[in-house]
């Protein structure tokens, strides 16, 4: 089994550093509620599919909801090569943390 790599809300820098992607694996409803600005958004069943889309020379953040979903993600990329890392907690603690959002239409990052 392979590994997955965890990390929190409170360990991930702000602002992200360059080298790191940030990979919203939820689905289009709910990254329309709110995302992480620049974030991409791959939701899980078309990562497959889609993989070769992901940047190979830089770190991915996998987000979800909570964690569940991005772990399935990460374990996947992982076994294909991609250096991926997930985010415990996901969403709910990034909004938790005062973290900024932004959602579909928004002109300016929203803290939720």
């Amino acid at each position: 089994m392979i590994e997955v790599p965890t990390i929190e809300v409170a360990q991930v820098p702000d602002p992200l550093p360059a080298g790191v992607t940030v990979l919203d694996v939820r689905e289009p409803i709910e990254w329309q509620h709110g995302h992480i600005e620049g974030a991409l958004h791959v939701p899980l069943t078309q990562v497959p599919d889609r993989v070769d889309e992901l940047p190979s020379d830089q770190q991915l953040l996998v987000v979800c909801k909570v964690g569940g979903r991005s772990a399935q993600a990460t374990a996947f990329l992982r076994e294909k090569g991609l250096e991926a890392i997930n985010l415990a907690g996901g969403m709910l603690d990034w909004s938790d943390a005062g973290r900024p959002m932004v959602a579909e239409g928004d002109a300016d990052p929203l803290v939720v």
